[in-house]
């Protein structure tokens, strides 16, 4: 009896990684053993930095939280001290926020944790 191979399968198998790999340079877009690897490896760092990314906006966020802290005479660790001291619900994300866009909101946080 012929051995079956299931090309059917094989071939989908090829063509949705060679889809996945469109728009990559050179051979990388074409060549089936090039194109595995090339998106084997984007795959790793799209999911490594999906969990990156949380870590750079928390950073940003802090960042922005201090130098608005600052303006108003505060670091950063003793406004947050006092903004959980005195049981205020707003996240870094959304202080971040007050102090960039908003900063008369801001002032208005700072002077109730005062």
């Amino acid at each position: 009896m012929p051995r079956s191979v299931n090309a059917v399968a094989s071939r989908a198998r090829r063509k949705k990684i060679l889809k996945q790999a469109k728009g990559y340079f050179g051979r990388r877009k074409n060549v089936w053993t090039v194109a595995k690897n090339a998106v084997d490896k984007a795959m790793l760092y799209a999911y490594r930095d999906r969990r990156n990314k949380k870590r750079s906006f928390r950073a940003l966020w802090i960042t922005r939280i201090n130098a608005g802290a600052r303006i108003h005479g505060l670091s950063y660790s003793q406004l947050m001290g006092k903004v959980n001291a005195n049981n205020i619900a707003l996240n870094r994300k959304v202080l971040a926020d007050l102090a960039m866009n908003h900063p008369e909101a801001f002032k208005a946080v700072v002077d109730k944790v005062k």
